[in-house]
C-alpha cells in the first residue's frame, strides 16, 4: 500500500507543468513551445489499456477529457488503485524512471482525449526548467498537496472501514461516485459488489452508523 501511495505522489505536477503553468509563468514560454509538438493526442474508447503491467512506462499521460484508472492484478483479481480525471496527469513513476516493468496497469473508464509526451522529452524538460526558482518553488508546494492528499488516503486504508471510505468519497471526491462504474469503486474500496450496494442501501435508508 505504500508503496502504491508514493509511485503516484509527483506526476500531477507534470500536468499542471505543461498544461496550466503556461499563463502563470510567461517567462517559460520558450520551454512550452519546445515541448509541445512533441506531444500526441490520442482520442481513445473506454477500457483502453495504456500501459499494462509488466510493460515499462515510456510515457507521460496527460489528460483532456475522460477518466483513467491505475489498477494490479491479484490472483485474477483487479485491484484498483486510484483515479485520474480531467487536467490531471500520470505514469507509473518507478518504471517511467528506471527503466523497469511496470506494477500497475493503465487503463481509460471514459471515451478520453489525451496527450502523451515520450519519457525523454520529460526528462529534458525537467532537466531544463529546474533552475528557474519560480517555478521550482511551485512544484514544491504542488508536491507538498499531494503528499499530504496520497498519505491522508493511506491512512484512511488502514484507519476507517469500506463504509467510512466510501461516506469521505460522496463528501470529498462525488465525482467519482457519479462517473466511475460501482465495481470499480468496490475494488477501490477493497469490497465486493455485493458489499458496496448493502453500503449504498443502508445510506439511503439512513442506517448506515460509523
Amino acid at each position: 500500500m505504500v508503496y502504491r501511495l508514493w509511485t503516484y505522489l509527483y506526476y500531477p505536477i507534470f500536468s499542471l507543468m505543461l498544461f496550466h503553468f503556461r499563463d502563470r509563468f510567461p517567462q517559460l514560454n520558450a520551454y512550452w513551445d519546445k515541448y509541445l509538438p512533441f506531444q500526441k493526442r490520442m482520442e481513445v474508447s473506454a477500457k483502453t489499456i495504456l500501459l499494462e503491467e509488466g510493460e515499462r512506462s515510456q510515457n507521460y499521460i496527460f489528460i483532456e477529457k475522460g477518466c483513467v484508472r491505475v489498477f494490479f492484478n491479484n490472483n485474477g483479481d483487479d485491484k484498483t488503485v486510484q483515479f485520474f480525471f480531467e487536467n490531471e496527469g500520470l505514469a507509473s513513476l518507478d518504471s517511467f524512471m528506471n527503466d523497469i516493468p511496470s506494477l500497475f496497469s493503465i487503463e481509460t473508464i471514459e471515451p478520453s482525449v489525451l496527450y502523451l509526451l515520450p519519457k525523454k522529452h520529460v526528462l529534458q524538460l525537467m532537466d531544463e526548467i529546474s533552475h528557474e526558482a519560480a517555478f521550482s518553488k511551485m512544484a514544491m508546494q504542488m508536491t507538498a498537496m499531494r503528499q499530504m492528499h496520497y498519505m491522508n488516503e493511506f491512512i484512511s486504508s488502514i484507519r476507517d472501514t469500506a463504509e467510512q471510505r466510501y461516506q469521505n468519497l460522496l463528501q470529498d471526491r462525488p465525482h467519482i461516485i457519479q462517473r466511475v462504474p460501482q465495481h470499480y469503486i468496490a475494488s477501490y474500496l477493497g469490497v465486493s459488489k455485493v458489499h458496496l450496494s448493502r453500503i449504498k442501501s443502508k445510506l439511503a435508508k439512513g442506517k448506515l452508523h460509523f
